[in-house]
């Protein structure tokens, strides 16, 4: 019988809890973790003997059979609100879903402490290399002098290259990015190389074999051993195809996408924590920074991303007039996320080919420079896509003088809008007009709620008569020039704007090798005088007139329908004007806050008064020898009162 009845007590403890719980999370009215549910289910279960004992008469001779059920009903309703209680104070302690798993809790563990691990190694690289204050709430006043900043680049680049791969990539990025950072620190940064020691042979072949599914000499006739190139990503072979087709194969290194998750990570994470609690960082925006870093960076990790930019510079390349210039053919059916075969394009690097250039001959290079100049202004301003990185090891010279782009792992990408904007903003500085060249500015950046345009059209006007009039000498200085005034009007400059900037300050210097003494932005100048010429000429005005034209008569079409509707509406007295409150975000944001804080208020005042009188009722119903039912739920309510009112006035406090 025992076994009988212990068979029996389970499902009923079972099924009383699911019922329980399923009551419990209908009368809450939201969606509950099945875990909550079922813990609350168990605690109003347990709950209801002793409230039953506590609202039952001491003696059980003087309770009817009517009264048993009106006790038993309302012991099972106030332990189920006794368990929604429970339920909603565990919700605002320990909302539902920032708890994980089991499974996931041991995981995120161990990602935690190998995160803490990495910390404790950031950490003591910065403070070996003196820059430990930076990474306190207030560091203090920065360097005051250019040999202080000087010293203070130095050793944050010999701290970015002892971080490893992401961290030099992150200061190669901070090297371009002048309108962030003192000229100084810069020019430090510039100096960080991405050079490892390459992957062996062996374990080459075996990543070749497993992304292409087959062995090595089945796809290609042979494989150079000895890698071409070796960086912290991924490393280059010479390679032939079983047709004799020269290639190269670009393979990522075995296990770098590990550690560069779990370095974006951290970083992210110091970011976020930096732009939180220094003025510097909410200053520099360094959460998106890093944001768009880890953008780009995974980016280059997936070789089908360089992939699909080689073939859209190649149709770039093929739909404009021919500049001689050319990028590699990626041959798709053997490329993968990790693995990159391309055409071999013959030639020497533009930073070891002083010979080949001088046998051209001043007129060729001038030709070979102002082909370059040309094809990055195709890029920019027709195409949308361009290349971000034309340093001399990126660009091969031919006998003939022909050059080849290469490393298109990340490039930069402009919309029709921006690259009008820049095409308005070269324009105007063509006629060195500050009032059209703030405004096509102001197009192009993200612009502050206030700004004055006046003083920044002087400004505009002054870098203008310094660095564009004749006779002049413009080039990196003129764009940090330009930069700094952003910065100094709270002007951020957008990612894909910046890289505009990068690409053409990188230029400059490559130009000089191509043809010393080139001018950059007198070309430029001149060039988007033909431009603009071009543009205005009959055929291409008439095409311009013909696209807004159709564009328009969409527009012109529903044009006497909707007067008529609007006159129809005057005269019968129907026109009305709907406006919507509260449309931006920040304003409904500020009312649901409001709110909030309100009905907390509310809740508190209410809480207290009710507490109090509960405390003045005496001791009600026993929950047990000497606690009286109305001293306990008094006290408890009053504890509701004091944490809801505190949680309003450090809110208030906070603002204040």
């Amino acid at each position: 019988m025992e076994t009988i009845g212990v068979l029996l007590f389970v499902p009923t403890m079972v099924v009383t809890v699911l019922l329980f719980a399923a009551v419990i999370r209908r009368l809450l009215g939201v969606r509950v973790g099945p875990v909550r549910t079922l813990l609350a289910g168990v605690l109003a279960l347990f709950a209801a003997t002793p409230i039953l004992q506590a609202l039952a008469p001491p003696d059980p001779r003087d309770v009817s059979g009517g009264d048993i059920v009106l006790y038993g009903f309302l012991a099972v309703v106030l332990s189920a609100v006794v368990a929604m209680a429970a339920l909603v104070i565990l919700e605002v302690l320990v909302p539902t879903g920032s708890m994980p798993g089991p499974v996931e809790l041991w995981r995120a563990t161990r990602r935690r402490i190998s995160r803490t691990r990495r910390y404790a190694t950031i950490v003591r690289i910065a403070m070996r290399h003196g820059l430990g204050r930076f990474l306190r709430g207030r560091p203090g006043p920065g360097p005051s002098s250019a040999a202080a900043r000087r010293q203070l680049g130095r050793s944050l680049r010999a701290a970015l290259d002892e971080g490893g791969v992401t961290f030099v990539k992150l200061g190669q990025l901070l090297s371009t990015r002048r309108d962030l950072l003192p000229a100084e620190i810069v020019d430090e940064l510039t100096a960080l190389q991405d050079r490892v020691a390459p992957v062996p042979w062996s374990q080459v072949a075996d990543a070749l074999a497993a992304d292409l599914g087959r062995p090595v000499d089945e796809a290609f006739a042979s494989v150079s051993p000895e890698p071409l190139a070796a960086a912290s990503v991924a490393q280059v072979h010479a390679a032939h195809l079983t047709d004799g087709t020269a290639v190269v194969v670009k393979v990522r290194r075995p296990g770098i996408a590990a550690v560069v998750e779990r370095d974006i990570d951290i970083l992210l994470r110091l970011a976020a924590t930096l732009e939180e609690r220094t003025s510097w960082g909410r200053r520099l925006g360094v959460r998106a920074l890093a944001e768009g870093f880890a953008a780009a960076l995974r980016e280059e990790l997936d070789f089908t991303v360089e992939r699909d930019n080689l073939q859209a510079m190649a149709a770039a390349l093929a739909s404009s007039p021919d500049r001689g210039v050319a990028v590699p053919v990626p041959h798709t059916a053997l490329s993968s996320e990790r693995l990159l075969v391309m055409g071999r394009l013959a030639g020497t690097p533009l930073g070891a080919a002083a010979a080949v250039l001088d046998r051209l001959g001043d007129e060729r290079r001038e030709r070979v420079a102002a082909g370059l100049v040309d094809t990055m202004l195709d890029q920019v301003l027709v195409h949308g896509i361009f290349h971000v990185d034309l340093h001399p090891g990126n660009i091969l010279v031919t006998d003939d003088g022909r050059l080849g782009l290469l490393d298109l792992g990340s490039v930069g990408r402009l919309d029709v809008a921006t690259r009008e904007a820049i095409g308005q903003l070269l324009g105007a500085l063509a006629r060195r007009d500050s009032v059209a060249v703030s405004d096509a500015l102001l197009e192009v950046v993200d612009r502050p709620e206030e700004i004055d345009e006046r003083e920044l059209q002087r400004s505009i006007g002054a870098l203008i008569v310094r660095y564009a009039a004749p006779g002049s000498t413009p080039g990196a200085a003129a764009v940090a020039a330009l930069l700094r005034t952003f910065t100094s009007y709270g002007l951020r400059v957008p990612p894909p704007v910046a890289a505009v900037f990068r690409a053409f300050a990188t230029l400059e210097g490559t130009l000089g090798l191509v043809r010393p003494g080139f001018d950059l932005v007198a070309h430029a100048r001149a060039a988007t005088g033909r431009r603009v010429a071009e543009a205005l000429g009959p055929e291409r005005l008439r095409g311009t007139l013909e696209d807004e034209l159709m564009a328009l008569i969409p527009v012109l079409r529903r044009l006497p329908r909707r007067v008529d509707r609007l006159g129809d509406a005057l005269e019968h007295g129907r026109l009305r004007v709907n406006v919507r409150l509260f449309a931006d975000d920040q304003d409904r944001r500020l009312l649901t806050g409001l709110v909030h804080q309100g009905l907390l208020a509310f809740l508190g005042a209410a809480a207290g008064v009710i507490a109090v009188l509960l405390l003045g009722a005496g001791e009600g119903p026993r929950v047990s020898a000497t606690v009286g039912l109305f001293p306990l739920l008094g006290y408890g309510l009053l504890i509701v009162a004091v944490v809801l009112v505190l949680r309003v006035l450090v809110v208030v406090f906070r603002r204040t």
